[in-house]
């Protein structure tokens, strides 16, 4: 198969497809692989280095689409991108359609297999695609966070985890997956008061088991929502549904009663976000006020350590990219109920029932296409 990786060409978005190693082991597969000349560059990936683990470099993202069969990229491909795709040519990206009609449209309307990170799934009901860069945005968020609280940046002026006589922080982190999971041991580890909320007991108890006293969990409901919320000086947007829309935890109203210079970070912003108050920022212009509280919005939080990001990355999707290359997608996803759950577009059709619900579009199994293509 002839895989193809463009540069990405989101704002400030330096992660990359395919590092040189994933190059090599598709070439090792017998693979061809294309790569978009400056693609890994912003990383210390130079074309030198694709070339010896035997990539070509091409001059142009258009050369790359125009001969690839498989194009693999890191975010959602913009309506450049999209209008370059063709019919029957394999995408595997993320993707985030539930809050883009747009994107959902411009795939549909190319006719291309769109397989997204976001929605493969593994045998412990988890996703193993999404996972690493829940991780590193888990861990980001109280690096962040910690950066808006000071003055200069529009914040209360308080230091994380405070000093001896002058109390730390008080963080609320909603949803205690991944991303919640690493948001809480970050801030744990600089010292500041640590709240979790989540609506699955087992996982509180997981939690709790897991950092014992040092951190405090609460079960959700409306109620300990608004009243830890309101309290915090630094609030975590954390929540995940696989596929869907996040949903709108935190009012405009809660956000009103927050402490000037108080800060939230809505990692959810790429499915919609979890507070009322979000839209998408940039790595260019990352916050917004809002009633006096600091919104830190990043759609591609990663892409700020976009090394750590892209090695991550890469470490969980090769196995699929050279499952998907070296069966072809079909047979991949056939053989494969777990990247089957990553097929969202297929020939104009959506294959993932969250997204087509999100959009209220025609749901179409994924098996039934694949059986019918």
């Amino acid at each position: 198969m002839l895989i193809g990786v463009p540069k990405e060409i989101k704002t400030h978005e330096y992660r990359v497809g395919l590092t040189p190693s994933s190059v090599r082991e598709l070439v090792h597969h017998g693979h061809s692989v294309i790569v978009e000349t400056l693609a890994g560059a912003g990383i210390d990936f130079g074309d030198d280095r694709y070339r010896a683990a035997g990539a070509e470099i091409v001059g142009s993202a258009k050369e790359v689409f125009d001969r690839a069969e498989m194009v693999v990229k890191v975010k959602e491909p913009q309506p450049d991108e999209c209008r370059m795709l063709r019919r029957g040519q394999v995408l595997f990206t993320y993707l985030h359609l539930a809050p883009d009609p747009r994107q959902t449209e411009l795939l549909m309307k190319s006719g291309a297999v769109a397989i997204a990170y976001e929605t493969v799934t593994d045998a412990r009901g988890g996703l193993p695609l999404l996972a690493p860069m829940s991780e590193v945005a888990g861990r980001m968020s109280i690096q962040c966070g910690a950066h808006c609280l000071e003055k200069i940046q529009g914040g209360r002026g308080m230091l994380l985890g405070g000093v001896p006589g002058v109390p730390a922080a008080k963080v609320v982190v909603l949803g205690g997956g991944v991303v919640g999971t690493n948001a809480a041991r970050m801030a744990m580890g600089l010292e500041a008061h640590v709240t979790v909320i989540d609506k699955s007991l087992q996982r509180l108890k997981e939690l709790d088991l897991q950092f014992g006293a040092e951190l405090n969990t609460i079960y959700s409901t409306v109620d300990a929502i608004e009243e830890y919320v309101t309290g915090a000086d630094l609030v975590i947007g954390a929540v995940l549904v696989p596929g869907a829309a996040a949903p709108r935890l935190v009012t405009r109203a809660m956000i009103a009663k927050m402490k000037p210079g108080s800060v939230v970070v809505d990692v959810a912003i790429d499915q919609g976000g979890c507070f009322e108050t979000s839209k998408a920022t940039t790595h260019d212009d990352p916050t917004y006020v809002v009633d006096g509280v600091v919104h830190y919005c990043v759609a591609n939080m990663p892409g700020g350590v976009a090394r750590t990001s892209t090695v991550a990355l890469n470490n969980a999707t090769l196995p699929f990219a050279l499952a998907l290359a070296d069966k072809g997608y079909r047979r991949a996803c056939l053989d494969d109920a777990h990247l089957r759950e990553g097929l969202n577009i297929h020939s104009g059709q959506v294959t993932n029932k969250p997204v087509a619900d999100a959009l209220g579009l025609n749901y179409v199994p994924a098996e039934v296409v694949l059986r019918a293509a």
